[in-house]
């Protein structure tokens, strides 16, 4: 049974794709995927074991001018390759227009949401079948649930195995001293970021346990708030510019992170590094990492601000607003410190593989 899987953002979401097709692994022995997704994210698919094909193209690029893209002939060569094969059932996991216009396009019975469960509305219009799955509850387990519908089996919601190949993910050539800890400081949103002197008082708590502290980044403004953060501070290292897969590959092997809601902290809990993830304003019940030996440490949603020194209050453009007076560093690494005696047991493991 070959089965096409589109999802084609964003980092975090795909990461927790994975769960969903291990599900149908399990239940179907014989099956095997090929995914849709953007060529920002294209690593990710490849580490799940079932997984043959991944198509990617710049879908975020095309978006931005998408008339361009198609009078230049930019799209024929990603068609080409979807449409090379004969798709038993096509999943779309996304529930947006692009994505449900890319599962029509496939050769294959487009399935996906019903119109009450749809993350566009009017995307379901394109599914020859679709499903109710209602929502309000986890992100993992709405798609968990979409897949298993569409392919007639059941899981056990407490399983959550991600399915990654370790050894399909790349040795890095960069000296790492262990033990070292991850921490994961940036994301695009404002309102989801912890503030960065915060970082650094965590860096100086780790720095004085013992251990080696590890910045990866994305952008240019993350480098930045890298370097600021390791700022005369011997113990920490500011990555290289990494792929996914390479940073997947360092994360492996740290004894623990810290990190908000982004898609390094998804991969740090599908590779079940135990984690410290903070949240502003999003809600771990909805978008949370999940796997063995997460904590989650959750902002006050409905401060309204105060006049506390330094307050870190803010104001963001969307969502709830977030107040991170009550996650201060000390607390987090309390919380951290009851995480390190189980991660320095997966890190030495780990490095075995």
């Amino acid at each position: 049974m070959r089965v096409l899987i589109v999802r084609l953002s964003s980092m975090g979401d795909l990461v927790q794709t994975l769960p969903a097709l291990t599900d149908a692994s399990r239940a179907i022995p014989e099956i095997r995927f090929d995914w849709a997704v953007d060529e920002s994210f294209a690593q990710i698919p490849s580490w799940h074991s079932h997984v043959d094909n991944v198509f990617a193209a710049s879908f975020r690029r095309w978006g931005k001018n998408l008339r361009e893209a198609v009078t230049s002939g930019e799209m024929r060569p990603f068609l080409r390759s979807l449409r090379q094969h004969n798709y038993d059932v096509i999943v779309d996991v996304q529930g947006e227009w692009k994505s449900a216009t890319v599962a029509r396009l496939a050769k294959g019975p487009a399935l996906g949401y019903d119109q009450r469960s749809v993350h566009e509305w009017g995307a379901h219009g394109l599914y020859s079948k679709r499903f109710t799955v209602p929502k309000g509850q986890h992100s993992m387990r709405r798609m968990r649930q979409l897949l298993s519908q569409a392919l007639g089996y059941t899981f056990v919601e407490e399983n959550i195995d991600y399915g990654i190949v370790r050894t399909r993910l790349p040795e890095v050539s960069i000296a790492v001293t262990s033990p070292y800890l991850v921490f994961i400081h940036s994301t695009a949103w404002e309102s989801k970021n912890w503030p960065e002197h915060y970082w650094c008082e965590l860096v100086r708590q780790a720095k004085d346990a013992g251990f080696q502290i590890v910045l990866p980044w994305g952008s240019e403004d993350e480098r930045l708030k890298s370097l600021r953060i390791a700022a005369e501070n011997n113990r920490v290292l500011v990555l290289p510019p990494l792929s996914i897969s390479e940073k997947a590959s360092i994360i492996s092997r740290a004894v623990a992170t810290v990190g908000l809601d982004t898609g390094l902290s998804h991969i740090a809990a599908a590779l079940d590094v135990p984690s410290v993830t903070l949240y502003g304003a999003t809600d771990p019940a909805l978008v949370g990492a999940m796997g063995k030996n997460q904590v989650h440490m959750v902002s006050d949603f409905e401060c309204l601000g105060c006049h506390e020194t330094r307050c870190d209050y803010q104001q963001p453009s969307e969502f709830k607003p977030a107040c991170f007076v009550g996650l201060r560093p000390e607390e987090v690494w309390r919380r951290l410190e009851g995480l390190v005696e189980v991660g320095r047991g997966y890190a030495d493991q780990n490095r075995r593989v």
